[in-house]
């Protein structure tokens, strides 16, 4: 288990627990069961009391936890028969980006999301869910595929925003950011969006512009990084936490806002202490979305779509 800043004393007493196991494991004659379990509840409580009241940029770490489940891992657990497609037919495949057909509940979908990569080879090859150009471009063609089959679209979130290499500018990103947001906005078939954990700029907003938009409840949802922000406005990444207070990119104030629908409860310590639970919990969801769009009409749903983002705009404009 990797332990966030904030935990620490939780990896104390946790570690502790773990080296009386250790010393009963080598000594079988030792009986430390209620010393050991004295510890459990400690660190029971520890963790709810830590994660009762995370602050935003507490949630922000969690959010980025390497330990939680990515889109590969809602991928394998949710959807079966999933079928990759690669490229962008134009330049190359971008492998932050994974997406193909699959079946949700025995319906055809088509799934698309930002991958990280779980290790140190994975999160080099996926670039650490950080789409190029022909990500985004590779997204817009599954979208036309999934419209002219009549496949709802998943869409999972999970990139601390679009990459910013040199190469990546001089093949147009933002004109591909700017294409996929588009394209989400003219499907005619249910757009659902689930950001399960960094959902950074215009490289979250290019898969997250949909008919309905959930968040698990210690991801968060963003115009720029804390850390961007900070040296932007104070010249100083260090000033991160003021940043991550202002930015109001917690799933709580974002549904105040009226920006994302619902909010995904995650287990107790966040979805890496139950990875499980938390796919099903997102599996359920994606269920509820998907009822609440069936039986509309393609005009329906694209008028659906362009409604909620234009009252989201004055929302905007009121606060």
């Amino acid at each position: 288990m990797n332990y966030l800043d904030f935990e620490k004393p939780l990896a104390e007493i946790e570690g502790k627990a773990e080296e009386l196991r250790a010393l009963a494991r080598a000594d079988p004659a030792m009986d430390i069961s209620k010393e050991a379990e004295a510890l459990d509840r400690k660190s029971d409580s520890l963790l709810k009391d830590l994660y009762k009241s995370l602050t935003p940029w507490q949630k922000c770490q969690v959010a980025r936890h390497p330990d939680r489940p990515h889109t590969k891992d809602y991928i394998e657990g949710l959807f079966t028969e999933f079928t990759p497609l690669a490229g962008d037919r134009s330049f190359a495949d971008d492998h932050a980006v994974m997406g193909g057909i699959a079946r949700f509940n025995d319906l055809p979908v088509v799934v698309i999301g930002h991958e990280k990569g779980h290790d140190t080879k994975s999160r080099i090859e996926r670039n650490f869910g950080m789409a190029r150009p022909e990500g985004y471009r590779k997204a817009v063609r599954l979208m036309d595929l999934a419209d002219r089959f009549n496949l709802p679209v998943v869409t999972l979130i999970d990139t601390p925003g679009a990459y910013p290499g040199k190469g990546a500018e001089e093949r147009g990103q933002a004109e591909a950011i700017a294409r996929s947001t588009a394209k989400c906005l003219e499907i005619g078939v249910p757009l659902l969006s689930i950001v399960v954990g960094e959902g950074g700029s215009g490289g979250a907003v290019a898969f997250a512009t949909a008919n309905r938009i959930a968040m698990l409840e210690h991801s968060v949802y963003s115009v720029i990084s804390p850390e961007g922000c900070a040296s932007i406005l104070w010249k100083d990444a260090e000033k991160m936490r003021e940043a991550a207070e202002a930015l109001r990119l917690t799933a709580q104030d974002l549904q105040k806002l009226g920006v994302i629908d619902r909010i995904i409860k995650e287990p107790v310590g966040g979805a890496q202490r139950g990875r499980a639970d938390t796919v099903a919990a997102v599996g359920k969801a994606i269920e509820t979305m998907l009822a609440e769009m069936a039986g509309k009409k393609r005009a329906e749903i694209i008028k659906d779509r362009r409604q909620k983002f234009l009252s989201m705009g004055s929302k905007g404009l009121a606060a």
